[in-house]
């Protein structure tokens, strides 16, 4: 073992999972190791808890569950729900307002993520993709700034745009960075078909020092993370072992630590079997 890691941090797509949005073989038996030698297993995802839930029980993980970037940690074992940072309701009607005529124009979908369902103004192809691969149920609630301000009470854990044009997506992030200073929002991208926003507070950076640390009392060089996407990167560079995935973009890999092969060839086992195993 080449560093004492006690944490071992697993993104789930396009890392744990592939394109058959199951766990492999291969993969479930080396984390299975790692368990076995005493180190825990956490998992942080840009998914919605009920989303990532499945997952979370095949690894076995006893930690609590890092969601929406880290936006919502809440453990499955005892229903303590450890921290909630919500996005600003005036940030969230903001980009709400800045996205509508982009909608209205049907060149993007956006979901807003309260309580842990995900609402949309109309339930269309793309949802009903992200949907069956998320194994949720979305709501249609129409005019999605008129749930907001119709009912002070919401909190939305995160908004999300979804659309194939990514070109589009690329100059939305871009316009929305300068709107907005990183103490303000983070944005960021789990694939190249969302741009995500969420709380300043809500990434997985932040989400897994609050394990490692205030809930663990470990140190960052006793932790290890694994990812594959630009959500990845702050929890990367957290870790004294930061993973990328072979097939994460080059920024990422460069954020990281090492590089393992892509999750179609069971990058996560031979992260584990290079490092921990």
């Amino acid at each position: 073992m080449i560093a004492d890691i006690r944490l071992l941090v697993l993104d789930i797509d396009g890392t744990l999972a592939g394109v058959s949005n199951q766990i492999s073989e291969p993969v479930l038996e080396a984390v299975r190791e790692v368990q076995q030698r005493g180190i825990a297993v956490a998992i942080a995802t840009g998914r919605m808890y009920q989303s990532a839930l499945r997952f979370y029980e095949v690894v076995g993980s006893t930690l609590p569950l890092m969601a929406y970037q880290g936006a919502f940690i809440k453990d499955p074992n005892t229903q303590k729900l450890h921290r909630h940072t919500p996005l600003p309701r005036r940030l969230a009607l903001e980009i709400l307002a800045y996205l509508a005529p982009m909608e209205a124009n049907n060149d993007l979908s956006i979901h807003l993520y309260i309580d842990d369902q995900l609402h949309v103004r109309a339930i269309i192809e793309d949802t009903k993709a992200y949907a069956v691969r998320s194994g949720v149920n979305p709501i249609a609630a129409g005019d999605l700034a008129a749930l907001l301000t119709g009912n002070v009470a919401i909190e939305t854990t995160k908004l999300l745009t979804l659309s194939e044009n990514v070109d589009l997506l690329s100059d939305i992030l871009s316009e929305l960075g300068q709107r907005y200073p990183l103490d303000d929002l983070y944005l960021t991208r789990s694939v190249e078909y969302f741009v995500e926003a969420t709380h300043p507070k809500a990434n997985k950076g932040e989400a897994v020092r609050f394990l490692a640390e205030d809930l663990l009392g470990l140190k960052p060089d006793q932790v290890m993370t694994v990812g594959d996407n630009y959500n990845d990167l702050e929890m990367l560079r957290y870790a004294g072992i930061g993973v990328a995935m072979g097939d994460a973009p080059e920024p990422v890999k460069q954020g990281a630590d090492w590089v393992a092969p892509g999750v179609e060839a069971d990058g996560v086992a031979a992260a584990l079997r290079e490092f921990l195993l």
